[in-house]
């Protein structure tokens, strides 16, 4: 057996009716100003009245910043550093889909550790600890609420990069499934596969371990069994619970794992054309999938039978494409499939596209197969 360690939040809260609670964990903490850090689509609802009637009752005042939004520029973390230094901010709470969370996970550190948010991309640049930290997740999709990393669009350089520190790990995740009932179709489809794709990836990792690979492969499980249920009947609770906590395990997965080369390729779409992250993961990732076979074989063989397929007396390959051939079809059920072409993205650019995933290094690094640049470009236009 291999040497390995696992890391992740601090504590995990999961059920129905968790966020209720949220007053009693900032209590636990110690926090008694947080700074809330809130989906920007999310601050007019029912759920930002819900938040302020919580912290109320309980005397907490908050600072609140509500200006996340899907793939957040890098300069909203130094805003909001500098909102929650001004305000005396203790603690920060980010409630909504990954760009809210490590929107709020940066903010915190930055806040603690003064400097620019530049200065703390890549890995291990945080010096030290940051505010504590609560992650409130309503969406089944990055896993973010469990993982060390903040991604963010460098818009100068029309491109992504991430913090990825220990430092960015939350203190508490708080799951609540009900935030996630009023979900809309499309993007219950695009951050279920996305977390589908946490969960693919991190099983077919080289770096997986015994224990990465149990949460990653029961991830593809309840994602694979209740995604298309979430996404045609979104008030279905139990399908909602099952693809939460699909999404925790795959983000648990992923932390200690890591991803592959999905990402590296996605992560251009986001950066240069504002694709967002889940729909960029969902093109990819059967392309990358197909590519990887002959690196992970059993792997994807055990891919396939836990998705639901029959590889019973199968040749070993055979087996393993019928991996490809289910991720393809839940992604057509949930009705998101789609093209580069259909995005407008241009093949000239496949080239500029392959030389910026080569930089995307470490998920590169956990790929099962090398990948060069000529390569990368074929699975582009294998994509358009």
């Amino acid at each position: 057996m291999k040497t390995f360690s696992f890391t992740g939040a601090k504590k995990i809260v999961f059920g129905n009716g968790s966020f209720t609670g949220l007053a009693e964990r900032l209590t636990e903490l110690k926090v008694s100003r947080p700074l809330v850090v809130l989906d920007g689509n999310l601050a007019g609802t029912g759920l930002g009245e819900r938040l302020s009637g919580l912290l109320d009752q309980a005397k907490i005042g908050f600072v609140l910043y509500d200006k996340a939004v899907p793939e957040p520029p890098l300069e909203l973390a130094d805003e909001g550093a500098k909102l929650a230094i001004r305000k005396r901010c203790d603690g920060v709470v980010g409630i909504g889909g990954g760009s809210a969370m490590d929107l709020a996970k940066a903010i915190a550190v930055l806040a603690a550790n003064k400097g620019k948010a530049e200065d703390y991309l890549g890995l291990n640049k945080v010096p030290g600890p940051g505010l504590p930290k609560i992650m409130v997740p309503t969406t089944a999709g990055t896993g973010s609420e469990v993982t060390f990393t903040a991604v963010f669009i460098r818009k100068k350089l029309k491109k992504k990069e991430g913090m990825n520190s220990p430092y960015l790990y939350p203190e508490l995740a708080l799951l609540d499934p009900e935030l996630t009932l009023t979900l809309p179709p499309h993007p219950t489809a695009a951050t279920g596969v996305d977390a589908l794709c946490h969960a693919i990836e991190s099983y077919t990792s080289i770096n997986a371990s015994p224990m990465s690979e149990l949460l990653s492969l029961e991830a593809i499980r309840l994602i694979s069994d209740n995604l298309r249920t979430a996404v045609h009947d979104g008030t279905n609770l139990e399908a909602r619970e099952a693809m939460l906590l699909g999404s925790l395990y795959a983000g648990l997965g992923l932390a200690n794992a890591g991803v592959t080369a999905v990402h590296s390729l996605s992560y251009p779409l986001g950066g240069k054309y504002g694709i967002s992250h889940g729909l960029a993961n969902t093109i990819m990732l059967p392309r990358v999938m197909a590519f990887n076979l002959s690196g992970a074989q059993e792997k994807f063989v055990d891919i396939a039978e836990i998705m639901g397929e029959i590889v019973d007396d199968l040749p070993l390959r055979e087996a393993a494409c019928l991996a490809v051939e289910a991720v393809e079809a839940l992604i057509e059920d949930c009705g998101i499939f789609t093209t580069l072409e259909e995005l407008e993205i241009p093949e000239a650019d496949f080239p500029e596209l392959a030389k910026v995933a080569m930089t995307v290094a470490r998920p590169l690094a956990n790929n099962p197969c090398k990948m060069t640049p000529e390569e990368m470009v074929e699975i582009y236009q294998e994509c358009y």
